[in-house]
């Protein structure tokens, strides 16, 4: 597993995938998918600068799984996450991204050369969640890379907090992409690669993260 606990000093981790939905399917797709994989996701709130909201399952690894819908709100047509996620529900949903921890934010920064976008949201338990996060847009154009996420808030607010009790791991992420191409960041990610399942499949309607494999304590589950 190339994904590490939360709180270890690994410059760039595996820290979670995001599914996109419309709204009116977030319920439905919130059960499917925790049906599948045995376990119940949380409420995780809504991110306001984004126009987004989201339900999270933590796995093991200091991992977490998202499932997020836009929002009905000026800011999801303005930021570039509500926009990616609006962009992905639009085209029937599914796997968005695979997402990035950092402890050095600024690196990306530098080889982006963009600043990072501030978010937050709050928990219906009253927790106020803090990251800095960059690199939707280039997601967005080129599907098959990640984009990047430095939490600011204690680790034991993370999404995955708790998840090592789920039994679940990411085994596997399938990417399908003409090119392997990380884009600037491709030293950096090296070490996540043998997570990647790549295929190369022109004639297909998905392009990006088009399944990924977990590991259960009931046995292999695959979800496109």
């Amino acid at each position: 597993m190339a994904g590490c606990d939360v709180g270890q000093d690994d410059v760039m981790r595996l820290d979670h995938i995001s599914y996109a939905c419309a709204g009116n399917e977030l319920a439905d797709v919130v059960q499917r998918i925790g049906i599948d994989l045995g376990n119940t996701f949380v409420d995780g709130g809504r991110h306001p600068s984004f126009g987004t909201r989201n339900f999270t399952l933590p796995l093991a690894h200091g991992v977490y799984i998202e499932i997020v819908s836009a929002l009905d709100h000026p800011s999801a047509d303005k930021a570039p996450f509500g926009r990616a996620v609006a962009q992905r529900a639009n085209n029937g949903g599914g796997w968005m991204s695979w997402v990035v921890s950092t402890h050095d934010i600024g690196s990306v920064e530098n080889s982006l050369g963009r600043s990072a976008a501030a978010g937050h949201r709050i928990r219906p338990d009253g927790v106020d969640l803090h990251w800095r996060q960059l690199g939707v847009l280039d997601a967005m154009e080129h599907p098959q890379s990640p984009f990047f996420i430095e939490w600011e808030s204690p680790q034991e607010h993370h999404p995955s907090f708790g998840g090592e009790q789920s039994g679940i791991n990411i085994l596997s992420i399938e990417i399908n992409s003409a090119t392997r191409d990380l884009g600037p960041m491709s030293e950096s990610l090296a070490p996540l690669t043998n997570l990647i399942q790549w295929i190369n499949d022109p004639g297909a309607d998905d392009f990006g993260v088009t399944s990924v494999t977990f590991e259960t304590p009931h046995g292999l589950v695959r979800i496109d």
